[in-house]
């Protein structure tokens, strides 16, 4: 658990289905439709050249249904309430963005992007650019950071058999560069001491993780700019993963 915050703190894949014709207060086909149009579905060469024009970093407003706060209400209280507010523009990036099937009334697509991405959001941003209402229809989270839908195990099977579907902590923390200490090292980084930066500049207010010399890892670090120290942010005192 105490390493939940980073499994999230990464890019994540999911699989949409966008529907044309109609659009709600919420963004998906479960809220209340708040305006309705014929369209027609364009080609798949327009789509395709439309799904690729979100490639890269965009800016992004969030939808009024969603957990952000202003002024310490959050947004979709407020919508509920009636409420609609200015949102600031968000920079989000899309890494990929594939179509899989076309549909007379929906599309069905792939998405690769990094965390705070709204997929309503970006099918909203679709529907404007192909000049049509549309709705989120479908959504579902194919992964997050390493880990994959593919390989992934109910409840019941968890129980089942334990020691074959848990993975290590540090399974989760791949995409965090990785760094070898020595024990004398090693142990100070577990009393929550500075250790030497023995990484590269590049790698600067980058989250490390931090191994002993076993090839244990003792917690996770991180170089502030212009220092020449490791500081420890989080630290697992067993020692083990």
């Amino acid at each position: 658990t105490r390493m939940l915050e980073y499994m999230t703190d990464c890019d994540k894949s999911y699989r949409v289905e966008l529907t044309i014709g109609y659009e709600t207060d919420t963004g998906d086909d479960t809220g209340t439709i708040t305006n309705s149009m014929e369209c027609t579905m364009p080609s798949e060469a327009q789509l395709e050249e439309v799904l690729s024009s979100f490639l890269g970093t965009i800016d992004q407003v969030p939808p009024m249904y969603s957990a952000i706060k202003i002024q310490g209400k959050k947004l979709y209280e407020l919508a509920r309430a009636g409420i609609t507010v200015e949102r600031k523009t968000r920079r989000v990036t899309i890494h990929e963005i594939n179509l899989l099937k076309v549909n007379e009334k929906s599309i069905l697509f792939d998405v690769t992007c990094s965390k705070g991405t709204y997929i309503r959001s970006l099918c909203t941003d679709i529907g404007a650019k192909i000049n049509c209402p549309v709705v989120m229809s479908f959504l579902v989270r194919t992964r997050v950071g390493s880990f994959g839908i593919n390989q992934a195990f109910t409840l019941e099977e968890i129980g089942a058999a334990p020691d074959h579907t848990l993975l290590p902590v540090d399974h989760a923390l791949e995409y965090m560069p990785k760094i070898s200490v020595s024990q004398e090292i090693a142990k100070a980084f577990k009393h929550g001491q500075n250790i030497p930066a023995i990484i590269d500049e590049d790698c600067s207010e980058t989250l490390l993780r931090i191994y002993d010399h076993e090839n244990v890892l003792i917690g996770i670090g991180q170089k502030k700019a212009n220092m020449a120290v490791i500081i420890p942010i989080k630290v697992l005192i067993s020692g083990q993963p």
